[in-house]
């Protein structure tokens, strides 16, 4: 009996023991991967970091100047004048009191499938 009880604890330990080995040799793995993917994220993050001094260069208006002037005919461009831009004098001013029924009014169309803004937008586009 005691025979028998050793034999199976021999069998069990002997299990017991591939599957810490298999457990240690997926953790192993799982952690080259690991490093495997900080590498690279490091490298991108080089990477980005290199395409940004780049883009701040490129958007200096010292750089960005002469093209501009050189294609200035073919672009047609022009200088911006205070002028093309709204005053603060037109800006509506804001309602001092909710208008209840318009807002009734759209909520009870939108729960009919009806999207009157939508319908307003897609008119302004058609024009």
């Amino acid at each position: 009996m005691i025979r028998g009880i050793n034999i199976f604890l021999l069998v069990v330990s002997i299990f017991a023991l591939v599957g810490v080995y298999s457990i240690k040799f997926r953790s192993e793995a799982l952690e080259e991967e690991k490093m495997e993917l900080a590498r690279t994220v490091a490298q991108k993050q080089g990477q980005l970091s290199v395409l940004q001094a780049d883009w701040a260069f490129f958007n200096q208006p010292s750089y960005i100047e002469p093209i501009v002037e050189r294609n200035r005919e073919a672009l047609n461009l022009e200088i911006l004048k205070a002028g093309q831009f709204g005053a603060v004098k037109d800006i509506p001013m804001r309602p001092q009191i909710a208008d209840d029924e318009a807002l009734t009014a759209l909520f009870a169309a939108l729960d009919e499938g009806i999207d009157p803004i939508g319908d307003k937008l897609a008119e302004l586009l058609a024009q």
